[in-house]
Order: C-alpha cells, then structure tokens, then sequence
C-alpha cells in the first residue's frame, strides 16, 4: 500500500465518523423538534460538528435530510432485523410478532420517519428521496413479516392479511405520536393475534 494511500485512511474513517455523527443528530432533531423545527445549525451544534465543516458535507438542509432518510432507511431495516432475530418459537409467537411491530413503529426512529413525510408531502425533492425509500422499507418490512408468521401467500387471502397487518400496527404508532396508547394497543394486537393465528392456521 502506498504512503498516501496509508495516510488517506484515517481522514477517510474520521469523514464517515463525522457524517455518520451529522446523520444521528439530524434524525435526533427530528424527532424533538420536528422536520420545521430542525435546521442546519442545530444539527452541527448537536453532532459537535463545525458548521464549516457540516455545510462542505451537506450544504442545505435539504440535502442533509435527504442523506438522512437513506440513514434511517438503514435503522429502520437493521432494528426490525434484529427484533425478528430474538422472536420465540411456540404458540406465542404470533403476539410476539405484533409485538416487535408495535414497538418498531411506536419508536423514536418511526417518529423520525413520519416527520419526513409530512414534510415531503408539500416537497418535491424530498418526495423524489422519500418514496422509493419508504417503498423499500415497505417491501423489507412484508418480507420480514411473512417469514416470521410463517405465512404462505400462495394461498388466497393471505398477502393482504400480512399487509392488514402492517397497515395495522402502523396506524397504532401514528396514535402514539399524540397520546400514550399502550393498553389499548396491546388489546387491540391481542385480539389480532387470535385473528392471525385462525386465519394463518387455515391456510397453512
């Protein structure tokens, strides 16, 4: 390897290290203050980042933002990948899943989401950002679910039980955003899971 090959390294690492700072204290942000309420000067402040050297990376908030959605594309995926990956076998795992999912989209990170697009709503260029990415994570999220319930979508109904089902949990976690809604939630995934588990059980 080449000297500066050797010497281009740490500055590569210390780039990421600081961008990856930008991108955590912007989806922060988000979820405190909200998309209106975050500007470029706060994020900087927040990741301990110059403004300097925040605007070099990411010269408008826009352009933060949208490196952020990619970001949070990433949180979203790897934190329902890793609450799948801790589900129970046995005749609990229906409620569990409705679990992982309750918490995924009453969490900081699906707050941060929403903020995005409402924002992108009246936005343009954060739309064009914004849609393919919430489509992916849309498609990763059915994908997950249908592993993880078993569910044999050959089979007529069944698709659009596991989809009723995200659509489900999601609308829960809007409901959070304005009150505490833990009981009701958890009445609510319960009588799901029975429906899931007689519906899933005749199809199986």
């Amino acid at each position: 390897m080449s000297t500066a090959a050797t010497s281009r390294i740490p500055q590569e690492e210390r780039t990421r290290a600081m961008r990856a700072r930008l991108l955590d204290a912007t989806v922060e942000c988000l979820v405190q203050h909200g998309f209106a309420g975050t500007s470029t000067t706060m994020v900087s402040e927040r990741a301990g980042v110059s403004r300097g050297a925040q605007l070099h990376h990411f010269p408008s908030k826009n352009a933060l933002v949208v490196a952020a959605v990619e970001h949070l594309t990433e949180l979203r995926g790897a934190e329902l990948a890793a609450a799948a990956a801790a589900l129970p076998t046995g005749p609990r795992r229906t409620r569990a899943v409705l679990t992982m999912l309750g918490d995924h989209f009453a969490s900081p990170v699906f707050v941060a989401a929403l903020e995005l697009w409402v924002a992108a709503r009246t936005d343009e260029s954060l739309l064009a950002a914004v849609a393919p990415l919430e489509q992916r994570v849309g498609r990763e999220a059915h994908r997950l679910v249908v592993e993880a319930l078993g569910a044999d979508e050959s089979q007529p109904g069944v698709r659009e039980l596991v989809q009723a089902t995200l659509d489900l949990v999601r609308g829960l976690g809007l409901a959070t955003t304005i009150t505490d809604d833990t009981r009701r939630r958890r009445r609510i995934l319960d009588q799901w899971a029975l429906v899931l588990d007689a519906q899933l059980g005749v199809a199986r």
